[in-house]
């Protein structure tokens, strides 16, 4: 009978070792849980600004373009109140000045631009036209690019073939991109018009895409300003540019468009 009894109290004591073993371990997960609870660091919300409206907003629910924040599409695709495009590249061109007083573009001139020419097929032919633009361009890579090594010039948007939008300079100020020229009798184009390049030649068709954005960006800029009219680099330079040249078909211009014809005064056929 004693030795009945010390056995059942042998397996007592051992069941209760056992269970004790067990309430300690799961005290000490509970206690690491509480810990790892207690030392999460817990991420702030990230608050951001819409570069349009200044409207504060999470970030995950803001547009990004590049470093900059957009609260809405509307605003992604408008002009700011500093002349800047919220979709396009911004690449600050130092060849700029100010308009003078009291003008406001009312003119957009159409160019294009190769470099070197003809070489837009060359993937790296849109960063030597922003490299130009910026000053930067490296004359020892095409002899054309010492050709021109001592240019200054610059325009507000530049349209590259697969359709990325470029700008260089606020609309605001004087982008140099028109040199001498005059628009039904006013000269020194510059001083009231807004520039848009075209990466293209004489030779080749523009792209469907370049079309397409060049509507878009210019029903944009009207918006801004609505006297706009609209001209080709060889209509307030004739004998001196050629641009945007006998490819550039203004009729598919303005159908995609809708801008009135009246707003074109050099006409619709290529030239």
């Amino acid at each position: 009978m004693i030795k009945w009894l010390l056995l059942i109290a042998g397996a007592g004591a051992l069941y209760l070792w056992i269970k004790g073993k067990k309430q300690t371990k799961l005290n000490s997960d509970e206690a690491a849980r509480i810990k790892a609870e207690r030392n999460k660091v817990v991420e702030p919300e990230v608050i951001v600004q819409c570069r349009h409206c200044s409207v504060h907003l999470p970030r995950p629910e803001a547009i990004r373009q590049e470093d900059r924040y957009y609260c809405s599409q509307e605003h992604l695709d408008s002009l700011d109140d500093q002349g800047w495009l919220g979709y396009a590249a911004w690449r600050i061109s130092p060849n700029q000045d100010i308009r003078p007083e009291g003008v406001a573009p009312d003119l957009v001139v159409i160019h294009h631009i190769s470099l070197p020419p003809g070489g837009f097929a060359d993937r790296n032919s849109t960063q030597f036209i922003v490299d130009f633009f910026q000053n930067r361009l490296d004359s020892s890579l095409h002899p054309y690019f010492e050709e021109i090594a001592d240019q200054k010039v610059s325009s507000h948007f530049l349209i590259a073939r697969n359709g990325e939008v470029y700008q260089f300079v606020s609309t605001q100020k004087k982008a140099w991109h028109a040199g001498v020229s005059s628009f039904l009798g006013r000269e020194k184009c510059n001083d009231f018009s807004i520039g848009i390049e075209l990466e293209g030649d004489d030779e080749h068709p523009f792209e469907d895409i370049q079309y397409s954005i060049l509507a878009k960006l210019s029903a944009q800029l009207s918006s801004a300003y609505p006297n706009l009219q609209f001209a080709g680099h060889s209509d307030i330079a004739p004998g001196r540019k050629t641009d945007p040249g006998i490819q550039f078909s203004w009729q598919k211009f303005q159908a995609k468009t809708g801008i009135s014809a009246k707003k074109i005064p050099f006409g619709l056929d290529p030239r």
